[in-house]
């Protein structure tokens, strides 16, 4: 007698799966996996219900046996022999269809059975449909995220300084990330397109000539005017010998040196005189001219093509193209910075004032019906969105995880989850024939004698 030294854990919910490379059927990849510990004590689970209806199966037969050996002896054995027939057939019966399920009976190919093996992938697309058509229904999804009331949960938990810091650094997780697949070069090349459209190509002189007849209009720019009074004013106060020593240094060399000096004190007393009456008087002819310079100089900036020209060269001259690139470039690492720096402390001006604009909005939502009924809405739109738009993508997943799986485990993973129970079948079928048995023999038994 030959012993077979292979493994036989092939239908034995009891052996773990192999350890196995995913193989290919055609080009779908078959995936095997370890049994976990709770498929471990399913299985032990289902050991135990299997002995239990093979136990009363092997009762009956003992039953039967002996019941049929001696009923000629004792006729009330009759009825017991029927009982133990109708109960072994019973228990055979169930016990074929449930195994009629997972694979061949006795390893007999017999038609219509190891259903779950062989027709694994229909049944995981069936289920892929059913799920699609029962579950991903748009109305379905929207009544259920409308009983959950999805806004005020969300803002209770956002009111609370740990959903707010739960928010505050996957944020920061965010914006870190992005910095790090952000380049630079590209970000810079942006930032200096969108100065050269925004603020180099049109043209400077229109909209600051109109910007300065505003201000002029309203009277805004007394104050510089002022400013600069005074400091004039305090300038010729403290600078008297400066404008004398002016005053001599361009006079004739065969004028008498106390004569410059004359001439220069009476230069500076006049000059201060006249700086004085314009700072005391806002009315002053020069206050006036002024203001009308500068209303002549807005509306030139505006109409004039001549002043709108020398705006642009101006503007040329101070943002040439080395100009806008080092603009842009220190933009952007300023602004890089300034972000990384703010994302990363915890006690920073932004962390903080974020972390207080979240819980004040998760308070609102809790305390504001109007918005959660908004944020509800706009959550079961996209809810809906998603469902109507991409219902057979997302049921698809049902289906193509289920044709990746190895046949043979499939059947054994799904006994292993529903065959406890169906044992109960094969129990109720051996008490179900023995009863079924001992009526129908009872009946013939009275009718026939």
């Amino acid at each position: 007698m030959q012993v077979n030294s292979e493994p036989t854990t092939r239908n034995d919910p009891r052996a773990p799966a192999p350890e196995a490379a995913p193989r290919t059927r055609g080009r779908t990849a078959v995936v095997r996996h370890q049994l976990t510990e709770a498929d471990a004590e399913k299985a032990a689970a289902l050991r135990k219900m299997k002995a239990l209806a093979l136990a009363l199966l092997v009762a009956m037969a003992v039953v039967f046996v002996v019941a049929f050996a001696l009923q000629d002896e004792y006729p009330w054995l009759q009825y017991v022999r029927a009982a133990a027939e109708g109960g072994m057939v019973g228990a055979l019966a169930d016990w074929f269809a449930v195994t009629a399920l997972f694979k061949y009976p006795m390893g007999i190919r017999i038609p219509h059975t190891a259903i779950i093996p062989r027709r694994k992938d229909q049944i995981g697309a069936s289920l892929g449909e059913f799920v699609e058509t029962n579950f991903l229904s748009e109305q379905v999804v929207q009544e259920k995220l409308a009983s959950v009331n999805i806004a005020r949960r969300a803002g209770e938990w956002l009111a609370t300084p740990a959903g707010a810091d739960r928010v505050a650094k996957e944020g920061a997780a965010v914006i870190r990330g992005a910095f790090r697949v952000l380049n630079d070069d590209d970000v810079q090349a942006v930032i200096e397109g969108m100065v050269r459209k925004h603020l180099l190509t049109p043209p400077w002189g229109p909209p600051v000539g109109r910007l300065a007849e505003r201000i002029f209009h309203d009277g805004h720019h007394h104050a510089l005017v002022d400013l600069l009074v005074d400091r004039a004013a305090d300038w010729v106060d403290d600078n008297h010998e400066t404008v004398s020593r002016l005053v001599s240094d361009r006079s004739p060399t065969w004028v008498p040196q106390f004569v410059d000096g004359l001439v220069g004190d009476k230069v500076y007393v006049e000059i201060l005189k006249f700086v004085r009456a314009v700072q005391a008087d806002p009315n002053h002819q020069v206050r006036r001219q002024i203001d009308t310079y500068l209303g002549d100089l807005a509306r030139d900036l505006q109409h004039d093509p001549v002043m709108i020209a020398r705006a642009e060269g101006i503007k040329a001259q101070v943002l040439g193209d080395p100009e806008v690139r080092e603009l842009a470039s220190r933009t952007w690492d300023t602004v890089k910075s300034a972000l990384l720096g703010a994302v990363d402390d915890p006690d920073s001006d932004l962390t903080i004032k974020f972390k207080a604009a979240v819980r004040d909005f998760g308070s609102r939502l809790v305390t504001d019906p109007e918005l959660a009924g908004k944020v509800n809405a706009w959550i079961g739109d996209a809810a809906g969105y998603l469902v109507r738009t991409y219902r057979s993508d997302i049921a698809g997943v049902i289906t193509d995880t289920v044709a990746r799986w190895d046949a043979e485990e499939t059947s054994r993973k799904i006994e292993l989850q529903v065959g406890r129970d169906l044992q109960y079948i094969r129990i109720n079928g051996t008490v179900v024939g023995s009863l079924a048995g001992l009526a129908i023999f009872s009946v013939a038994h009275l009718v026939f004698g």
